[in-house]
């Protein structure tokens, strides 16, 4: 870890914190870790991740227990619970840590929770913490609204230290993407192909930002396809993978969609490929701060309307396609969202950092992010274009299907879907592609 990157880091975030404890009527926060939690009925718990806010100001790790106590002019407080176990290996204070924090090592919660709320009494304290993890402490407010809007509207800005581990996260998921680009070819099933990429990740499934979607055929029609098949498919056409990877506890999502040498009518579905990733890559160049999120994904709208009507899935204009709603059934999901600490990282719909909110259009319900573009943001850019049988069903008795080619749509209903997806920072003049700049450093890849 780079310990000036590091250093400023933390910087920022004191300054954040402060404003925002100011504007919110505190003057102490803490800051719970949070505790793994049980399956019911059961003594095993899930995967488990700190509360994003610790994780910001200790990346790197899960640390359950433990909690920050945070005031503006003061450093940060760490109440570290190390307990001495002989069933699990339990965590160690950071070394890189230094001199940023003062830290306080507890092998027992009850006495880390009673100093916490005895640096909490007397003070206007708020605290961020899972609901219901954590013991009440009189005269605390839990997760206070207006703080968590503040805070939540600064965090779409990374800082130096952030953009770093999100590109290496990106190394680390095109890694993966070529190894399982490469057994794909090789005629692996999905989930031969979906060990691949955890290997060459170097990443176990727990490390994951979020479940990899390794999708054959008509299931890359499914968006959130969540099994791997252990056959591969008799007849080979698409392979969709949306997977990511996380270091230091910093997220990123890459996706890539191939046709099969020699499938069925693979010429067709492949010109829709190639003309897909230009028009993602059309999207990134005319990002620019002061830019209007959702006017972005109204373009990528208008570019999948030029794409149907260029390829002949439509007969109608490109125009006509997108006014009569025809690519809604083709593109349902939203052209991105903010990413960072997690995978859909929070703020994407606050118009304001006191809270108020910008709703996506009726029309575009599932769109995660109606921000302005600003510096230092981080988000995806994901165009997509399936043929899900839900969705055609619907546009086949809508008015507007009279327009659609359906034995065109037919016989590329058994590739399921395209999606292309890069993570783009935010520069003060246009853009820097994390996931194309990964590529083109990664050898034997087939994407730059």
């Amino acid at each position: 870890m780079a310990d000036q990157e590091y250093s400023h880091h933390l910087e920022v975030l004191a300054e954040r914190w402060a404003r925002a404890l100011e504007a919110a009527g505190f003057d102490t926060a803490i800051v719970a870790a949070g505790s793994p939690r049980n399956y019911f009925l059961d003594d095993q718990a899930p995967p488990w991740r700190s509360n994003p806010h610790f994780t910001q100001w200790l990346p790197g790790g899960a640390f359950p227990h433990s909690a920050l106590l945070l005031r503006p002019g003061q450093r940060p407080r760490l109440y570290f619970h190390g307990p001495e176990d002989y069933w699990h290996q339990p965590p160690a204070v950071p070394d890189w840590i230094g001199s940023a924090m003062e830290v306080l090592l507890f092998d027992d919660t009850l006495r880390l929770d009673a100093a916490v709320a005895a640096a909490a009494a007397s003070n206007r304290t708020a605290r961020i913490a899972e609901p219901g993890a954590t013991a009440a402490l009189p005269g605390v407010v839990d997760n206070p609204p207006l703080l968590l809007d503040l805070l939540h509207f600064e965090r779409a800005r990374k800082t130096p230290f952030e953009l770093a581990c999100m590109r290496e996260a990106t190394a680390l998921a095109v890694r993966g993407h070529a190894a399982a680009h490469a057994a794909y070819l090789d005629g692996a099933s999905e989930y031969r192909i979906h060990m691949q990429y955890l290997l060459a990740s170097g990443q176990t499934s727990e490390d994951l930002p979020y479940p990899s979607i390794v999708a054959q055929n008509t299931h890359a029609g499914v968006l959130h396809y969540q099994h791997y098949d252990r056959d591969p498919p008799t007849v080979r056409r698409s392979f969709l993978i949306d997977a990511g990877a996380t270091w230091r506890g910093y997220a990123a999502d890459v996706t890539r969609t191939y046709t099969a040498a020699g499938a069925p009518d693979g010429d067709v579905f492949e010109s829709l490929v190639t003309a897909l990733d230009r028009a993602q890559l059309a999207l990134i160049a005319g990002i620019r701060p002061g830019l209007d999120y959702v006017a972005l994904h109204e373009a990528a709208h208008r570019a999948v309307a030029a794409i149907l009507a260029g390829h002949a899935l439509v007969t109608c204009s490109a125009e006509a396609a997108f006014d009569t709603g025809i690519t809604r059934a083709f593109l349902p999901h939203g052209l991105g969202h903010l990413i960072g600490l997690q995978t859909h990282d929070v703020g994407g719909l606050q118009a304001e950092a006191a809270g108020r909110l910008r709703p996506p259009p009726a029309i575009y319900p599932a769109l995660r992010l109606t921000r302005t573009v600003e510096p230092d943001q981080v988000f995806t850019i994901e165009p997509g274009l399936y043929f899900i049988p839900m969705l055609l069903a619907e546009l086949a008795r809508a008015d507007a299907g009279r327009y659609v080619d359906w034995s065109l749509v037919d016989r590329l209903r058994p590739f399921g879907g395209i999606r292309i997806e890069d993570n783009v920072v935010v520069t003060a003049s246009g853009t820097q592609n994390l996931t194309r700049a990964a590529f083109a450093r990664t050898q034997g890849t087939v994407q730059s």
